[in-house]
C-alpha cells in the first residue's frame, strides 16, 4: 500500500520533504503535485524506478516522452546542450510556471532512458512542494503525467482517489489539495524556430 502524506504549497513541512527523498533515493515511485495536473515520479539517478515507472504508464522506456522537473534553470546543463541566450531567457522569464521546454540532449540523457534520444523536457513548476523535494533530493525528478482512463476526464484532480487508484503501483501519494486538469504548455525549443506542440495551461511571454 501507497503512504499518503500532505503537503502545502504556502510551506511544505521540511520533516515530510525529508520523508519523501529517502523514498526517491531508495527507489521509490511517487506521485505528487505540480502547478498543473499530478504527476508521477521518481529520480532520474535510479534506473529501476525509471523503467517502473516505463512499466506503469505501459510505455516501452526508448520511446517515453518524460520530462524533468528541476528547481531553477541551474540543472539546464547537466542535461542539455548549449542553450542560446534567447531561448534562456524566454525560460527565465516563464518560469517557474506551467511548461515544459523541450530542449537538445546532451550525452547524459540517452544513459538514462537507454534511448538515443536526442531532446528532453524541461520543467520548473510554479509550485513549492514539488521543487523543494527536487532540491532537497539535490537532481531532478523524472515526471510523466498522472492520466485517467476515462475518456471524459482525462485528469484526476483528487489525490485521495489517485491513492485509491495507484495504491499498488506507487509507494507514496502526496496530497498538496486538488490539482489542476489542464496540463503544461508544451513549447519545442530544439529547433532555430520556437513551436508550441501542445498548448496547455500557460500561455506564453516571448
Amino acid at each position: 500500500m501507497a503512504e499518503f502524506v500532505k503537503l502545502y504549497n504556502e510551506n511544505p513541512n521540511e520533516r515530510i520533504v525529508s520523508q519523501v527523498v529517502e523514498l526517491l533515493k531508495r527507489g521509490g515511485v511517487i506521485i505528487y503535485p505540480t502547478d498543473t495536473v499530478y504527476g508521477l515520479g521518481c529520480d532520474i539517478t535510479n534506473q529501476k524506478a525509471v523503467e517502473r515507472i516505463a512499466r506503469i504508464k505501459g510505455v516501452r522506456l526508448e520511446k517515453s516522452n518524460f520530462s524533468f522537473i528541476c528547481y531553477d534553470l541551474s540543472h539546464l546543463s547537466d542535461f542539455t546542450k548549449n542553450i542560446d541566450n534567447q531561448t534562456y531567457k524566454i525560460m527565465k522569464r516563464n518560469t517557474p510556471g506551467p511548461f515544459t521546454f523541450i530542449l537538445r540532449a546532451n550525452s547524459n540523457v540517452p544513459k538514462l532512458f537507454k534511448s538515443k534520444k536526442k531532446t528532453v523536457g524541461i520543467r520548473i513548476p510554479d509550485n513549492n512542494i514539488c521543487r523543494e523535494i527536487v532540491r532537497v533530493l539535490g537532481n531532478p525528478i523524472l515526471t510523466t503525467s498522472v492520466k485517467n482512463e476515462d475518456d471524459i476526464i482525462e485528469y484526476t484532480t483528487d489525490p485521495e482517489l489517485l491513492k485509491e487508484e495507484y495504491d499498488n503501483l506507487v509507494d507514496m501519494v502526496i496530497d498538496g489539495g486538488f490539482g489542476n486538469n489542464v496540463a503544461s504548455t508544451v513549447v519545442d525549443c530544439s529547433e532555430q524556430e520556437y513551436e508550441i506542440l501542445r498548448q496547455g495551461i500557460g500561455e506564453l511571454e516571448l
